[in-house]
């Protein structure tokens, strides 16, 4: 059942760069339209069991617990904004890969606060920015709307730690369902206030848009994030942390089997070098000795 699990969980995180750009190429759907529903819909799926065993938690929240949400929130809507329009402007292995520098740029942002990483994971950082080195060098030279999409795809993933190191704040007292449906909610409301402001529709698509937002939501929200938190409950994070770093190349398999996506051999050995360094970095993060000053865990369920 765990490999099971494990395989639909990597399968619904790895499939949402390419539906995502499936839906952006081939419907009227904005970026910021994909970005509001998926986390418009989680807020709602989340609410529902709080709502039916306590939904007086929402009322306990204090007013740490929201600036953190919020914080979390706003980093989690530039997110999404980042990495969806990076999708329309780079390929969706290479967008992937770069947005998956999630657990890179949270032991970068530890550091500035005097967190002392072990070798392994200082090693593992090295490698996986070259990757980021290798992979925008060859878009440089190719397309400068590549290379656009790359630096957006980048900042995605420092955002995405800044989503996870606020939301860590948060849940330090506050529970799952409460967290999420509070901070997806809020997310939406700063993706509407985006929206607004850039002129994108959040609606009146074609009904195989709405189509391709749905599947978005279900295969990697509902059904990718769901297996991996299964998972947190009988399997070691360590290895739950590395399993998920097959978004990587499964997003890139994914993209050439259905949008027939071919990349430079150069590109390749750069999701190669990004996906070996994460790696790394988990590795040497989970070997972190008791009772020193390390960081939290670096590899969380991912924001795709």
């Amino acid at each position: 059942m765990n490999f099971f699990l494990a395989a639909l969980g990597v399968l619904g995180v790895a499939s949402s760069g390419p539906l995502i750009a499936a839906t952006l190429g081939a419907t009227s759907v904005s970026a910021l339209a994909i970005a509001f529903w998926r986390n418009a819909i989680g807020s709602v799926v989340m609410a529902g069991p709080v709502l039916v065993r306590n939904p007086r938690q929402f009322g306990r929240v204090t007013g740490r617990e929201f600036g953190w949400s919020l914080a979390a929130a706003v980093a989690l809507a530039l997110h999404f904004a980042c990495f969806i329009t990076s999708l329309q402007l780079t390929s969706v292995a290479a967008a992937t890969a770069l947005v998956c520098l999630q657990s890179g740029w949270i032991a970068i942002f530890q550091l500035f606060r005097g967190v002392r990483h072990r070798w392994p994971v200082l090693a593992g950082l090295g490698i996986a920015f070259s990757g980021v080195v290798v992979i925008t060098g060859f878009d440089m030279g190719g397309s400068p709307k590549a290379l656009l999409g790359d630096l957006l795809a980048v900042a995605g993933g420092a955002l995405a730690g800044v989503y996870t190191l606020a939301g860590g704040k948060a849940r330090q007292t506050m529970g799952t369902g409460v967290y999420t449906t509070l901070c997806y909610g809020m997310c939406a409301a700063v993706v509407a206030l985006l929206a607004l402001f850039s002129q994108q529709p959040l609606a009146g698509f074609e009904a195989a848009g709405w189509f391709g937002i749905l599947a978005i939501t279900v295969c990697a929200q509902l059904i990718g994030h769901t297996a991996f938190n299964h998972l947190l409950a009988t399997m070691s994070p360590l290895l739950v942390s590395m399993i998920i770093l097959l978004e990587i190349p499964g997003a890139a398999l994914l993209a050439a089997a259905f949008l027939s996506e071919t990349l430079p051999a150069g590109t390749y050995a750069g999701l190669v070098l990004i996906l070996v360094g994460l790696a790394v970095v988990v590795v040497g993060q989970r070997g972190s000795r008791p009772g020193r000053r390390s960081a939290a865990p670096l590899a969380e369920l991912g924001t795709d």
